[in-house]
């Protein structure tokens, strides 16, 4: 008798890709095209949460279709740890090239003032940093990439999960958590929402490590969440998918590490059977609108 896993990820995507086919709108003049120039239509819906707590084992990690893990993990290093915008250290020190399509035309090599760089340039992360620690129960440890000056600097990617907010909390055993929600303005859900959830439990984790304080629930906001028309099939196999496992990420380091030492290696993932996943929920190709 074979009984069915429960993964905890795999049922907040499967929910999310449902209600977007069941109660979706589709958009009107869309900005994004495919590669053949063919317009990227979109269905979505509005205003959608999703919760983890990380002391539960409630991890965003999805096993209906292979993830890219360490990939996502190698992204948010470049943002936050590196704070560039230069797509070249993106590719030969992170090995990721798919930011490539989203080059500026103002500041050649790229992508605008955007990101990494209003994160190195309003020190963002070193204030979170600061203010965590010495003002651990304050309510202003907020990280916004959406600073319209820097947008007047130069063209360049809008940022999509554009703000953090932070709270640290003890609970009755004394024992203190940090907290973190993301607000994400668009997420392209069968491409990348997984992994925008995997990629900012990861920052939640480094930064609470960097504190000394647990990870606690991280909450992840999404104004407008889509399926591209060219995506729709993928949605539908996915919904029809069995959950392989439920893995668990950690991370680890010693307490209170300098943020700016975490690598991608000191990240584990626990019951993750890549090539199980691999060969029952094989991945699916993407056009992607650009």
């Amino acid at each position: 008798m074979n009984t069915k896993i429960y993964n905890y990820a795999d049922n907040i995507c499967k929910e999310t890709l449902s209600d977007i086919l069941r109660f979706g709108t589709v958009d009107e003049d869309p900005r994004p095209k495919y590669s053949d120039g063919t317009p990227a239509h979109t269905i979505s819906i509005n205003q959608v949460v999703h919760r983890y707590d990380l002391s539960r084992s409630q991890f965003p990690v999805i096993t209906l279709r292979p993830l890219a893990v360490k990939s996502a993990i190698r992204e948010i290093l470049w943002i936050y740890q590196e704070q560039s915008n230069d797509l070249s250290i993106l590719k030969n020190k992170y090995k990721i090239d798919w930011w490539n399509p989203w080059e500026s035309k103002d500041m050649k090599g790229t992508i605008g003032v955007r990101y990494g760089e209003t994160v190195r340039k309003h020190k963002l992360m070193d204030n979170l940093l600061d203010g965590l620690i010495n003002d651990p129960f304050g309510r202003r440890h907020i990280i916004s990439l959406w600073q319209n000056s820097d947008f007047e600097e130069s063209d360049g990617l809008m940022p999509c999960a554009f703000l953090t907010m932070w709270n640290v909390r003890k609970d009755k055993n004394g024992v203190i958590y940090l907290d973190m929600t993301l607000i994400q303005r668009s997420c392209d859900y069968v491409t990348a929402g997984s992994i925008n959830a995997v990629q900012y439990t990861a920052l939640l984790m480094m930064v609470a490590a960097a504190c000394g304080y647990k990870p606690g629930v991280f909450v992840h906001f999404i104004q407008n969440v889509q399926i591209y028309d060219r995506h729709i099939q993928a949605a539908k196999s996915m919904i029809e998918r069995e959950s392989i496992s439920s893995p668990i990420m950690k991370l680890n380091v010693e307490d209170k590490v300098d943020f700016y030492d975490i690598e991608e290696s000191d990240f584990e993932f626990v019951n993750f059977p890549v090539d199980h996943i691999k060969l029952q929920n094989p991945n699916f190709k993407l056009d992607l609108g650009i």
